[in-house]
């Protein structure tokens, strides 16, 4: 009782007008408005994005019984090829080649290609690999090009040359499919429609470290409610790059592997799908995989994902919206290839916070609440709801105990806000970069440790700006205290914890692996000085 007595004085003290000391002194004026016009329409557009996770939850739930139907097996099963693309993996490739070799399908109808691109000692495992199960009768081939034209989708496009297979089927370097992976998916192709066919990715490391553990929930969200919600609902959906089969004369027919943007997979999809090809998404079906155990690496694959989407957004949403797709089609298309637009604006809003919230004092509480509060809402807590429902729906009887990293999820989305903003921001600009694969070390389970091994990413001058961001928020979250505004101080410490932990996480290890090693990483060494052998 005393708790709820305390809380309506609270609230009392912030509503009533004539408590208000600035009531009648505060007059509007231009430097206030050129600070709350831009608030607000970031605040009304990230609050939109927000409102669009709200509908996929809805759209996942209304249509969760719009699944497609298990078809019997085929009369007689197809000839597949299974491209392997890696660049440098020389920890996990060994692993890849092994579980494809224990795949359970006719050995005549199976050819294996290593898509190698390595310039390390990765060339030698994958050879040797492809060399033992060659001599065990596996047709398994060895494909290495001297340069990386077109990254990832230009060794797809090359190995296609080549293949025979009227299915491909495409592994990333970390994946590992079950030996019934192929009898599972192919029989799908019964239809003569259907182009792809995309499995759920699982984690061999999910419980790593609270790191992997949060990856895995924001991969969980993007797998079980934003394919299953587009999928189940006549939308469009993509292709994930890996843990999928395609239809080869689907592939020919969009125009092949183009690598004119970061996602690849996301561009093909788009194009086929607007030839009228059928999209199929299977999420009894799962693949692990290796989540990325060090920050810099994470922050550098979602960056690239950030990018690329953005990329794929400018070359294929135009065609999206001229078409004839019903309007809800595009709609979804808008929202899946733009939704990456809101870092740029979340950096811009935490630049805007602390003037905003001075600005809205001196104009009273009343509006604060009112109109701050529930767009706040609305761009943010979307996120618990989106996420737990993927929980809920993989682990019905242990979802519970991942609500303890759901500040943790909210916390690094913010930290990432500032890397992938850069990334996005480069996609509408128009400048082109690399396609920076991200590094495996065979990490399973809780074992195993990447530290003392190559292929880390460096952490650049990133790292510094989301610590000095989480500095300025813990400024800002003073203010709110010393202004009794405590309902926004949680709101603003997920700020502070995000931009500070990725930061300092992204620094740290950087630092404490100098140390240990007394050397820098390899990649380091390349970009200090291009062309030093390591």
């Amino acid at each position: 009782m005393l708790l709820i007595a305390a809380a309506a004085s609270y609230w009392s003290r912030l509503t009533d007008p004539t408590r208000d000391p600035f009531r009648g002194i505060y007059q509007l004026n231009a430097f206030d408005l050129g600070i709350m016009i831009p608030y607000f329409l970031i605040l009304c557009v990230l609050a939109a994005y927000g409102i669009h996770r709200y509908w996929l939850v809805y759209c996942y739930t209304k249509y969760r019984n719009n699944v497609p139907a298990k078809p019997p097996e085929p009369a007689s099963w197809p000839k597949v090829t299974i491209q392997l693309p890696i660049y440098n993996e020389r920890y996990v490739v060994e692993r890849l080649v092994d579980a494809i070799a224990r795949l359970e399908y006719p050995p005549e109808l199976l050819e294996v290609q290593v898509l190698d691109d390595s310039t390390d000692e990765t060339q030698q495992v994958a050879r040797g690999c492809v060399e033992r199960y060659r001599a065990l009768g596996l047709q398994v081939h060895y494909l290495h090009r001297a340069n990386r034209e077109g990254f990832k989708a230009g060794a797809l496009a090359e190995g296609l040359k080549a293949a025979t297979g009227e299915l491909i089927a495409i592994f990333d370097a970390d994946f590992q499919p079950a030996p019934d992976f192929l009898r599972l998916t192919l029989p799908y192709f019964g239809e003569a429609n259907v182009a792809m066919v995309q499995t759920r990715w699982s984690y061999l490391n999910r419980d790593y470290s609270a790191l992997t553990e949060v990856e895995s929930i924001l991969l969980d969200g993007h797998f079980v409610i934003e394919h299953g919600a587009r999928a189940r609902s006549g939308c469009f959906f993509n292709f994930n790059g890996t843990a999928g089969v395609w239809r080869r004369t689907a592939i020919e027919d969009a125009g092949g592997w183009q690598h004119d943007t970061l996602t690849e997979d996301t561009d093909l999809s788009y194009r086929a799908q607007l030839r009228g090809w059928k999209f199929l998404y299977l999420p009894e079906i799962d693949c692990p995989s290796e989540l990325p155990v060090e920050m810099n690496s994470f922050k550098t694959q979602q960056a690239r994902w950030a990018k690329g989407l953005m990329q794929t957004a400018k070359k294929i949403l135009p065609r999206v919206l001229r078409s004839d797709l019903p309007a809800g089609v595009k709609a979804e298309a808008f929202f899946h290839l733009t939704g990456n637009i809101s870092y740029p604006l979340m950096v811009l809003l935490s630049t805007l916070l602390l003037p905003a919230m001075i600005v809205r004092f001196y104009q009273g509480w009343v509006q604060m609440l009112l109109i701050d509060l529930p767009l706040f809402l609305a761009s943010s807590c979307s996120i618990s709801g989106f996420y737990l429902t993927a929980q809920r729906a993989l682990y019905p009887k242990t979802w519970t105990r991942k609500i303890i990293y759901l500040p943790f999820v909210m916390a690094v989305g913010i930290g990432l806000s500032v890397r992938n903003a850069k990334a996005v921001l480069e996609a509408i600009f128009g400048v082109t970069s690399e396609f920076a694969r991200t590094p495996k070390y065979r990490i399973e389970g809780q074992a195993g440790t990447w530290r003392r091994k190559g292929y880390k990413n460096r952490a650049g001058w990133m790292p510094y700006v989301e610590v000095a961001l989480g500095i300025y928020f813990a400024a800002t979250v003073y203010y709110s205290i010393q202004n009794e505004n405590y309902l926004t101080a949680p709101f603003l410490l997920l700020f502070v914890w995000g931009y500070l932990y990725t930061g300092l996480m992204s620094l740290g290890q950087v630092w404490i692996e100098r140390y240990r090693t007394g050397v820098r990483a390899p990649e380091e060494i390349r970009a200090a000085a291009p062309g030093v052998p390591v």
